[in-house]
């Protein structure tokens, strides 16, 4: 049998970045972590219970913590203040810490840490390449670092993460590139929100704007869920005034598209930036990274990408809906929720999409199994 590599996933969320390492095969989960009751419940349903803690990392005892050969998560970064006094017991760091423990006594060969595009610049990135030194709290792991988008590994998302890998076997490079933009050469071309959102049955108007009323019980605490994937598919009740903006956004465009008797007195004050706003999605491009409010147009480009111009053009005139926002996040059909429509839709934007989990899982397999491809 097939030798499966243990992980443990901190600061798991929902598990997005579980869902792509578990899609990749040869993986097995022995420890996920997770703060917040909701997000800890949509990953048990999915993942198991057994393994998953719930609650403050930092009350998680040394000798509890499991040996592994892969550590994945990322840490928040409280502020991403400008480099300074380079303190270890600084407040802020404290996650971060809490991660360095982890490593230090779960010894895998491998972690991967995600985060925001910006963290590479950060205080704590720099803390994180002092450990690595030669005395550091991480000697002996070898750090590759940079910036990668979703869309170039198979989501239908332009969004950009900063990926961190840190090895003892060997410094391991970057995945590469699995997909481009237009007809690259030995690449599959981007997945659009077209590809996304077809073959799946996606209503225009969807039936309901409530989740179904059920609960369910994990860590002893009752939740909202266990919701399907297609429960996830609801509507809003927007405003006439809204609907109007709605009506004036073309795919591709945004709030410079309204005319100024429609605009509120924020926007006429701001003539430029935040072009995303009040946005409409294109059915032939990836969409632009799906946040937590992605169900707010007011927010970023999240309306739906239906709209033909003319007096009876076929308009789609809403925003994408938690089922299409998570289709977009490359969630799989199976995947199970637990939360409010609130709760939900922060686990949704918060994820790392599975899609970009798994083709970083694929890529460091070799390399945990001894067998690299270089």
């Amino acid at each position: 049998m097939a030798k499966r590599i243990s992980m443990i996933d901190l600061f798991a969320g929902c598990g997005g970045m579980t869902s792509g390492f578990m899609a990749a095969k040869g993986y097995k989960p022995v420890m996920a972590v997770e703060w917040d009751l909701h997000a800890a419940a949509t990953y048990a349903s999915n993942f198991g219970e057994e393994h998953m803690r719930w609650g403050d990392i930092a009350k998680i005892q040394d000798h509890e913590i499991p040996r592994a050969d892969v550590i994945i998560g990322g840490p928040p970064c409280q502020g991403f203040s400008n480099l300074g006094t380079r303190d270890v017991n600084d407040p802020r760091n404290k996650l971060w810490k809490e991660y360095i423990r982890f490593v230090q006594h779960a010894k895998p060969n491998v972690f991967v840490i995600e985060n925001v595009d910006r963290f590479l610049k950060s205080s704590e990135f720099l803390l994180l390449q002092e450990e690595v030194r030669e005395g550091g709290l991480l000697d002996g792991y070898e750090l590759t670092s940079g910036i990668l988008m979703a869309a170039n590994y198979g989501a239908p998302q332009r969004r950009k993460r900063a990926i961190v890998i840190g090895s003892k076997i060997g410094k391991i490079p970057l995945p590469p590139q699995t997909h481009g933009q237009g007809n690259p050469i030995g690449l599959k071309p981007w997945r659009t929100v077209k590809d996304a959102f077809d073959r799946q049955g996606l209503a225009d108007k969807p039936e309901t704007t409530a989740l179904p009323a059920s609960s369910a019980r994990f860590f002893g605490e009752t939740v909202p869920g266990v919701f399907k994937s297609k429960d996830l598919h609801l509507g809003r009740t927007p405003t006439d005034l809204s609907l109007l903006r709605y009506a004036h956004v073309p795919p591709g465009g945004g709030r410079f598209n309204l005319p100024e008797e429609l605009l509120p007195n924020c926007w006429k004050k701001k003539t430029s930036g935040t072009t995303d706003v009040m946005g409409r999605m294109q059915w032939n491009e990836p969409s632009l990274t799906i946040r937590t409010e992605f169900f707010k147009p007011e927010k970023g480009q999240y309306l739906h990408p239906q709209w033909e111009s003319g007096k009876n053009g076929y308009r789609v005139d809403r925003p994408i809906t938690h089922r299409e926002a998570a289709l977009l996040q490359t969630f799989p059909d199976n995947f199970q929720w637990c939360g409010t429509k609130i709760q939900i839709a922060k686990q949704i934007g918060n994820a790392v999409p599975p899609a970009l989990a798994e083709a970083i899982a694929k890529h460091l397999k070799p390399y945990l199994l001894g067998t690299p491809q270089r």
